[in-house]
C-alpha cells in the first residue's frame, strides 16, 4: 500500500494566524480556490504516492545528511505563478531563511531521488501557496495591495505529511519529523 506523501516547513500557530488575520484586515479576498488557513505549509518536496520502503529510506536519508542549523524564517510579500497577469498559482514569498530552504528543498530532492522517486524537473522556488486559480486571472492589483508580511518564525525541522484528498480539497497528516 501506498500513500501520498510530500515533505514541508510547517506554520506555527501564531504565524498561521497572524497571515490569516493579516489578510482579513486587508479585505483580502483571495480569487480561485483558496488554500485553508490549517493547510498552509512550505513545500520543500512533493513526493507523490510512496510505499512503505521509500518513507523510511527518505527519512533514513534525511538523518544522516540534513545538517542545516535552526534558521529564522521571514517572508516578503505576494506574487504568482507563472506571472501576475495570467495568475494559476498566488503565494506569499519567502525572504529571510530563503537561502536555507533552498539549501533544506536539495536535501529532500536528494533524499527522494535515494528512494527511487524521479528527479523534480522545475526548480525550487520557496513559497506559500494561498490559492490556485483555474482559469488564469491577473492579480496585478491584489499584489500590490497586500504588501509585506511582517511576522518571522523560527524553522527547527522538517515535516513529512500524508496528503488526504476528499470532496472538500485536501486534509494534511504529520507522518513524521526530522529536527534540524
Amino acid at each position: 500500500m501506498s500513500d501520498r506523501l510530500f515533505l514541508a516547513v510547517a506554520l506555527n500557530d501564531e504565524v498561521r494566524h497572524g497571515l490569516a488575520a493579516f489578510l482579513g484586515e486587508r479585505a483580502i479576498r483571495l480569487p480561485g480556490r483558496p488554500t485553508p488557513p490549517n493547510n498552509w505549509h512550505l513545500t520543500l518536496r512533493f513526493l507523490g504516492s510512496t510505499d512503505a520502503l521509500q518513507r523510511d529510506r527518505v527519512l533514513e536519508f534525511l538523518d544522516e545528511h540534513l545538517i542545516v542549523q535552526p534558521f529564522t524564517l521571514g517572508f516578503t510579500g505576494v506574487g504568482a505563478f507563472p506571472k501576475p497577469s495570467r495568475a494559476t498559482v498566488l503565494w506569499l514569498g519567502v525572504g529571510r531563511g530563503s537561502g536555507d530552504l533552498m539549501t533544506m528543498a536539495n536535501v529532500c530532492e536528494h533524499a527522494a531521488i535515494s528512494a527511487g522517486f524521479e528527479a523534480e524537473d522545475r526548480p525550487f522556488h520557496p513559497h506559500l501557496t494561498l490559492s490556485r486559480i483555474r482559469p488564469p486571472v491577473s492579480v496585478d492589483g491584489l499584489i500590490e495591495q497586500v504588501g509585506t508580511f511582517p511576522l518571522k518564525m523560527d524553522v527547527d525541522r522538517v515535516t513529512l505529511y500524508r496528503s488526504h484528498l476528499g470532496r472538500d480539497g485536501a486534509s494534511y497528516e504529520v507522518i513524521d519529523e526530522v529536527l534540524l
